[in-house]
């Protein structure tokens, strides 16, 4: 699990959100309230597993869609930048979100092999949404 130490977040709206995780003899528990814990309603969930070593995943921001990011095994490193700061991350724990709002350039690598990353969407799939050029983000964050 996770080191109990949060670090400071430099990136703008950007938040490692604690979810409440209730431990039992029979095993833990995390949850997740929609309304009430995420910043979102969630409208698209997907699933990041079996990646191969070396492989970069995300690598792209979103015009209006905002993420919540749970590595629910292993862990995975997540670079999040907002166009003027830039933080490294590592998610390795379900009882911990990374809170990446609309606009955020994001990237993960350093998968272990045991990495499974939970990724909940505040909007259905849509190619427009995605900006793939940081260049392009780096002009709509001038805009915005």
């Amino acid at each position: 699990m996770a080191d109990s130490v949060v670090p400071t977040i430099t990136v703008e709206g950007v938040e490692l959100i604690p979810l409440k995780e209730i431990v039992g003899d029979n095993g833990s528990l995390i949850v997740g309230e929609l309304g009430a814990g995420l910043p979102f309603v969630v409208k698209r969930i997907f699933t990041l597993f079996e990646i191969p070593a070396g492989e970069v995943r995300g690598i792209h921001a979103h015009r209006e869609c905002e993420q919540f990011l749970i590595c629910m095994t292993g862990s995975v490193t997540a670079i999040v930048d907002d166009g003027t700061h830039r933080q490294e991350l590592v998610l390795d724990s379900p009882a911990r979100g990374l809170y990446m709002p609309a606009l955020t350039w994001g990237t993960q690598y350093d998968y272990s092999a045991d990495a499974m990353l939970l990724v909940l969407a505040s909007h259905p799939y849509e190619a427009d949404d995605y900006i793939h050029e940081y260049q392009e983000f780096l002009a709509l964050k001038r805009r915005s």
